[in-house]
This record gives structure tokens, sequence and C-alpha cells, in this order.
């Protein structure tokens, strides 16, 4: 790699490290000519996933968006901001171990109601109510008599 100070075409890696959960690597590296040090990081370039919505349009996957979702669902319950984090993640892990890059809201929605049916049924009536889009109160009833 090129020195970031006097451009020499050669430096020496000093230090490696694992961070980010496995998923990126710290170099740490010297530059034989000038002596000066630099940190570089490599990271794994993710194709980028579509989420295919209910009336067709493709949209870019938001994990944020995602969390907003799940926040909105979990408001006032005992789930914490690091399950809500790790719901996120492990949706979105599983969304990649798929041989697509394409996923429908409808499968998203899915992974993450069973994850929250796991951790708290009223979180997970919440965000069953968006998700499954209840219209009427029986519908409502139904799923509630599921989780009971």
């Amino acid at each position: 790699m090129k020195c970031i100070f006097c451009q020499n075409a050669d430096t020496d890696v000093i230090e490696t490290r694992v961070v980010s959960d496995g998923t990126a690597i710290r170099r740490r590296r010297q530059c034989p000519k000038c002596g000066k040090r630099f940190t570089t990081y490599e990271r794994v370039e993710f194709s980028p996933i579509l989420v295919i919505k209910r009336d067709g349009r493709r949209e870019r996957f938001s994990a944020e968006k995602l969390k907003s979702g799940i926040l909105k669902a979990t408001g006032k319950t005992k789930i914490t901001a690091q399950q809500i984090d790790e719901i996120v993640q492990k949706t979105e892990s599983t969304i990649r171990q798929k041989d697509t890059t394409e996923v429908e809201s409808k499968t998203i929605g899915q992974i993450v109601a069973r994850q929250l049916k796991r951790l708290d049924k009223v979180a997970y009536i919440r965000f069953a109510s968006v998700f499954k889009r209840f219209v009427d109160i029986d519908e409502f009833e139904k799923e509630l008599k599921k989780v009971l």
C-alpha cells in the first residue's frame, strides 16, 4: 500500500488486528522510506439488499429504518436497546445468507416477528399489527389467541 505521507509505493504491516465482530481487519503500517505510521482498514463489501415492497417498488434495505420500526413496537417493554440491535443484526445476517440480493418486505417482517415473539409478546403483537395489517378486530383477536 502506498504511504499517505511520502507516496512511497511500499509500506510494511507492523500490526494486524480483527475488529467489528470479525468483519474488518485493522492494520498498522509503517513506511520504510519516511518512517511514519498510519492505520488502514480492510472490510467486507456487501452487495446492497433490495427490499421488494407490497406495491412492487424496490428500495435499498436500511438497518436504521428497520430499527426504527422495531423501536416503535417495543416502546415501554422490557426489550433493551442491545436486544433491538441484535434483532436488526440477526435479521440482516439472515437475509444475507440467502442466495439473492432481493427480499420481500413480508419476509423481513416474518424474521423480525419470530424474534420478537420469543422476547416479548406485547412487542410482537404491536409489530404484527402493523406488519400483518390487521384491518379489523377479529384478525387482531386471532393473532392474540395464537400468542396466548
